[in-house]
């Protein structure tokens, strides 16, 4: 009996395996590149003790994520953006990574059960708790579901390793409008790949829970994307903004209007106010194509 018990967990965990899925990797596997611009990560983090995970689900990775484990929250998600209508997929339970508590854990990202016990893997990442008694703060996505289009692509984006404390009027305001104009101005002048990066600046303040500091507040969220093949008979508004734009915004009710600007401005704000290195550089090349007519301006 024991010995079928243990077969039919077996299984279980096969299923799960099948159905979704999220790595912590040293290195990004190839099948992850292809969420980053000439499949190169933001530069200038190499020191940083964060956690790079391949969030896979249904079986395909969806995008990559930098996680910070002391503030249990991502530093940033890297995706690529997926002409959509801008519908959320409202019916996805949230879920967590195994391997950020444990090496040994499951490769696999979870559902959170019913219950669970306080040591398994709370002491790594954000679990629901965290959130549940915030007034202030709700769950922002930095892959957020409506830049995508699959189902399944979707339904990736919720997961807390992909989750940052948000005030609620700027989520549901600036920021929300700030995706909202990203998600049509791509899908209407980007013709080929469009590369994302969305992240947070840490304020240092934190959500407490039982006395105990959870969840690290972000002080500006930013975001910033790559598309070199793109309508160059755009209006003069659109296509000044290719092949890549940034913007940031205030993570706080009042004066949170949502700035946008070159991606090289947005890397010297970085600059200034996190802990990013010196040759912080989010796209390779500045997202500037090797054939392209200005890349003899980025050679050494």
């Amino acid at each position: 009996m024991m010995f079928l018990d243990r077969t039919a967990r077996t299984l279980t965990c096969l299923l799960l395996i099948v159905m979704a899925g999220a790595e912590v990797q040293e290195t990004l596997s190839p099948d992850c590149k292809q969420f980053l611009y000439m499949g190169t990560l933001p530069r200038g983090l190499e020191e940083k003790p964060f956690k790079k995970i391949c969030q896979f689900y249904m079986g395909s990775p969806r995008f990559v994520t930098l996680y910070d484990t002391f503030n249990h929250i991502p530093v940033y998600s890297a995706y690529t953006f997926k002409r959509s209508d801008g519908s959320k997929k409202v019916d996805v339970p949230w879920m967590y990574e195994p391997q950020l508590s444990t090496a040994s854990g499951s490769r696999e990202m979870e559902t959170f059960p019913s219950e669970y016990v306080h040591k398994s893997f709370e002491d790594a990442q954000a679990v629901l708790d965290d959130y549940s008694d915030s007034v202030i703060f709700e769950r922002g996505q930095l892959n957020p579901d409506e830049h995508q289009a699959d189902p399944n692509d979707k339904a990736s984006t919720y997961t807390l390793t992909n989750v940052v404390p948000q005030v609620r009027e700027f989520n549901i305001g600036p920021w929300k409008n700030h995706e909202h104009t990203i998600r049509r101005r791509l899908n209407n002048y980007c013709r080929g790949t469009a590369y994302v990066i969305t992240g947070v600046t840490n304020s240092g303040l934190q959500i407490r829970r039982h006395n105990i500091n959870r969840l690290g507040i972000p002080t500006y969220l930013w975001s910033a994307y790559c598309c070199i093949d793109y309508d160059h008979n755009a209006p003069f508004s659109e296509r000044s903004k290719f092949p890549a734009f940034a913007a940031n915004g205030l993570n706080d009710r009042e004066n949170n209007k949502v700035q946008e600007m070159t991606v090289p401005q947005l890397e010297d704000f970085l600059k200034k106010v996190t802990y990013v290195g010196s040759s912080f550089q989010l796209f390779y090349e500045n997202c500037v194509p090797a054939n392209s007519a200005n890349s003899a301006l980025h050679l050494p």
